[in-house]
Formats: structure tokens, C-alpha cells, sequence
């Protein structure tokens, strides 16, 4: 084929890289936990100082014949902002690394780590449904995570203890980072509430930061009974076993943080339909507390609207949920017999939803 016309080349070469991208692109996380499982950040981290090529090289514990390839694996690190790398001479040996703001999330002592977020998002009994996507598109499972494995992911990991961990560890490490900035943000919500109930609240990172910040708010984790086992709550921290489809302890204000967006419309409105019971007896002061994605394509940044468009891909496979939009938001709310909300876009990628009866 022949190209007559420059301009028509160089828009199929443009393309061609487009596509290669986007098919190469889980290289990009398959490095990233290849440099996580190396231990990389910490070793840099540990070193104190920007940390020369040699010096890494001889503490990883790697077999001398790949040493070569660990220069490859950084620059690409580098690329995509996890290290910044410095050059001291001409000598390949003599290249220095340190840490950028990205690789620090993901220190195994830092307080606001999501290093068990990218375990979890790479664990191959996450990843295994993503090549069943197009044949789920073409039967009546409910996802493509039950096309591959024959089961929901909840029932999954109550049979796999490993599973059930790298879910909750996962939600631990978001919760923490989200319930400082919650907290400091947010606490005129929390202000004069006597109770409240963390549904969803897994192993209860939230909602000890919550009852901790505010000693006279009695707060109680609602999960399941498999995950809140053996938990020990404290003065002003209590857990409790149940199913959220079928009743939610009574309380001023219910929480429900990253749950919605993992069910569909008709499962939220059995949850939202429960909450308003809950808070029944409180009258007009009770209200429900949302904190999930608000899709909003034409306001947002490119990479904060393809990062919520990936969560919502991620819904869609593993869960019967999804990431929602303003209106979307506006009659899931209305439907589930609400009068009035208020949504407060504080948190990075996600909003505070605050429903009232």
C-alpha cells in the first residue's frame, strides 16, 4: 500500500502508537508490582540518601545474571513518575534514584500506603475475569468475575481466606487515607451525632478514626459475619455481624463508604431503603453518608475522568455495581423515597453524599 499523502501516514502512525499503548498499558502495573514485590521503594527509602544503581542492584535479592535488566525496569518506573532518577558521570553504575510523591504511597510503613490496593488490583484471581469480559457480554452471568470463577466475589472470599484478606486490606488502606481528610474536612456532618453505623465498614479502619477523633459519637462497624470476627472494638466502637440487604442497626447517621457503587440500582435502593429505616427514629436530624465516585466527564481533568471511567470498567467486571453520575446519583436517591441531598466533591476522586429522609 502506498501512501500518497504524508499527512494520512503520519495519522496511522499516531493511531498505530495510540493502540500500542493501550494494549501494553498492564505492563505499566505489571512493573509496578514487580518493583513492589522487589521491595524497591523501601530499599531506596531505608538508604536515606538518593541511592546509586550499584548499591541497589547488590541489595536486591536477585540473581546476579538479571542484574542488567534492573536499569530497564527503572527507567520504565521512571517514566510513569515513580522514581526521578539523577546522573552523577557517564558511568551506567553511577546513576542515582529517590522517591517521587507516587512511590512513597507505597512504602509498606507508611501510614496512607495503598501498596495492598495494587496487590489486591493484580492478583491473578482478580485479573483472571478480565479475559472473560467479551464472552460474559454474550450470557446472562451476572459478571465476568462469576464467568470465571462461578461465584460472586463476596462468596469467593468467604471460601478463600487469602482472597478475604487482600479485599479487606485493601479497603483498609483507602479508608485511611480518605478518613483523615474526611474527618478534617467533613466534621461539621459528624457534629452533634450521638451514633453511627459504618455499614460495609470491613475491618473498621474508618470507623476507628471517626470514634476517635470524636470520643462521645458511638460508632459501630456493620459487615459481615466472616469479616468482623473475631474484631475487638474499644469504649465507643462496637462490632456487629449481619446482612445489610435484610436489616441495618439503628442510628442518627449510616455510613456507606465505597459500598453503592459495588451493587446495581436495585440492590442500592434495598440499601438506601434499609438506611432511611434505620435512621427513622431520628426524624429530619438523620441522615445517610455517602462517599463514592460522582462521574462528571465535562468538568473534571482528563486523568481524574479516565481514572473514574477505569473504577467504573473495574465495577462492572468483578461486581454488579457501577461509578455514577450526577443525575444518576440525583433518582437512585429520589427512588429510594429520600426528600433531599447534598454532594460535596472533597475528596479527590470521590464526593460526600449527605441523603435526608
Amino acid at each position: 500500500m502506498e501512501f500518497k499523502d504524508g499527512e494520512n501516514a503520519a495519522k496511522l502512525l499516531r493511531a498505530q502508537s495510540h493502540i500500542w499503548n493501550h494494549i501494553l498499558s498492564y505492563i505499566n502495573s505489571m512493573s509496578l508490582k514487580c518493583v513492589v514485590d522487589l521491595g524497591i521503594p523501601d530499599i531506596i527509602h531505608n538508604y536515606g540518601k538518593p541511592m546509586p544503581l550499584s548499591k541497589l542492584i547488590a541489595s536486591l535479592p536477585i540473581h546476579s545474571s538479571k542484574a542488567g535488566n534492573i536499569p530497564r525496569l527503572m527507567r520504565v518506573m521512571i517514566h510513569s513518575g515513580f522514581f526521578s532518577q539523577h546522573n552523577i558521570t557517564e558511568n551506567e553504575l553511577e546513576v542515582e534514584y529517590t522517591l517521587t510523591d507516587d512511590s512513597i504511597l507505597l512504602l509498606k510503613g507508611h501510614p496512607f500506603s495503598i501498596l495492598p490496593f495494587l496487590l489486591c488490583s493484580n492478583d491473578p484471581i482478580l485479573k483472571k475475569p478480565w479475559h472473560h469480559l467479551s464472552t460474559w457480554f454474550k450470557n446472562d452471568d451476572l459478571t465476568p468475575f462469576e464467568t470465571a470463577h462461578g461465584m460472586l466475589p463476596w462468596d469467593y472470599a468467604n471460601r478463600d481466606p487469602k482472597v478475604n484478606n487482600l479485599l479487606n486490606e485493601s479497603m483498609a488502606c483507602d479508608a485511611q487515607l480518605i478518613a483523615g481528610v474526611f474527618i478534617e474536612k467533613c466534621k461539621d456532618m459528624l457534629n452533634g451525632l450521638e451514633s453511627l453505623v459504618d455499614v460495609g465498614g470491613g475491618t473498621g479502619t474508618m470507623a476507628r478514626a471517626i470514634a476517635k477523633s470524636f470520643p462521645r459519637l458511638k460508632c459501630t462497624v456493620f459487615d459481615l459475619p466472616h469479616v468482623v470476627a473475631d474484631l475487638q472494638g474499644s469504649e465507643n466502637l462496637e462490632y456487629i455481624g449481619g446482612d445489610m440487604f435484610k436489616e441495618i442497626p439503628p442510628a442518627d447517621a449510616i455510613l456507606l463508604k465505597w459500598i453503592l457503587h459495588d451493587w446495581s440500582d436495585e440492590e442500592c435502593l434495598k440499601i438506601l431503603k434499609n438506611c432511611k429505616e434505620a435512621i427513622k427514629s431520628k426524624g429530619k436530624e438523620g441522615k445517610v453518608i455517602i462517599i463514592d465516585m460522582v462521574i462528571e466527564e465535562d468538568k473534571g481533568d482528563d486523568k481524574s475522568v479516565e481514572t473514574q471511567l477505569l473504577f467504573d470498567m473495574g465495577m462492572m467486571v468483578l461486581t454488579t455495581g457501577k461509578e455514577r453520575s450526577m443525575k444518576e446519583w440525583g433518582i437512585l436517591i429520589s427512588s429510594a423515597g429520600f426528600s433531599d441531598y447534598k454532594i460535596s466533591p472533597v475528596l479527590g476522586l470521590r464526593s460526600v453524599v449527605e441523603i435526608y429522609p
